[in-house]
C-alpha cells in the first residue's frame, strides 16, 4: 500500500460525505446538508487529505491563525486503512503548516478517545461547545 498525503489537493463534497461515510464521522455530520458541508471544505485553512492511489482514505479539516492555536475539526480515515499511521501523519502534515508552538485542539469522537493520548495530546477538562440559536 502506497499511500499520498498533501495539502495541496482539493476534494468534492461527495468524496468528503463518502469517507465521513466510511470512518463513522457521518454520524456526528451534518451530512444531508451539502451546502454546509460545501462551506466546511470552502472556509478550512487546512486540508491534509490521504489517497490509496485515486481513492481518498483520509482527512484532517481544520481552522487556524497558524501561529496561536488551530481547531482541528475532522480527522477521518477510511476503517478499512486504520491502524496503519494514516491520522498520525495527516496531523504531522497539518503541523507542518503551523508555527512552532501552536496548539493542535480537537474534540474526539467517543470511540477514538483513547487513540489521541498515545499520539501524544492531553484531555483538556473545560472545552465548551454552544450551537447557535436559530
Amino acid at each position: 500500500m502506497q499511500i499520498h498525503y498533501t495539502d495541496s489537493r482539493a476534494i468534492s463534497v461527495a468524496q468528503f460525505v463518502d469517507l465521513l461515510r466510511r470512518s463513522t464521522l457521518a454520524e456526528r455530520r451534518p451530512i444531508e446538508d451539502e451546502a454546509c458541508m460545501a462551506a466546511m471544505l470552502k472556509h478550512a485553512d487546512i486540508l491534509a487529505t490521504a489517497w490509496d492511489g485515486e481513492r481518498l482514505v483520509g482527512v484532517a479539516r481544520s481552522l487556524t491563525d497558524f501561529a496561536y492555536c488551530c481547531y482541528l475539526s475532522e480527522l477521518a480515515v477510511d476503517a478499512a486503512y486504520q491502524r496503519r499511521g494514516i491520522g498520525r501523519a495527516l496531523i504531522s502534515l497539518t503541523e507542518a503548516r503551523l508555527a512552532p508552538g501552536t496548539k493542535v485542539i480537537l474534540l474526539s469522537a467517543p470511540g477514538a478517545v483513547g487513540y489521541y493520548p498515545k499520539i501524544g495530546f492531553t484531555a483538556h477538562p473545560s472545552a465548551w461547545v454552544r450551537s447557535k440559536i436559530k
